[in-house]
């Protein structure tokens, strides 16, 4: 987020305003070694700047419950 000048707001517009999942990712933790699955949500701010994030989805007791921000960045592809 740094690196392109994002704030969290803007990441969060990104999200919401995402109309779905980009793509899902196989993984592995690097602190674990288990397998994980990553999602690619693109999606625009307000202001119509489109953001890529990476992250997973935390599950309990088999509901998904909320997204890990993971990794997020100006889109480059358009």
């Amino acid at each position: 987020m740094a690196a392109d000048s994002l704030t969290p707001e803007m990441v969060y517009e990104a999200i919401l305003n995402a109309p779905a999942l980009s793509k899902v990712v196989r993984s592995r933790n690097p602190k674990t070694g288990k397998a994980e699955r990553l999602y690619v949500i693109k999606g625009m701010t307000f202001d119509g700047l489109e953001i890529y994030t990476k992250g997973k989805i935390v599950k309990e007791e088999g509901i998904d419950v909320f997204y890990v921000l993971i990794s997020s960045k100006k889109s480059t592809d358009i």
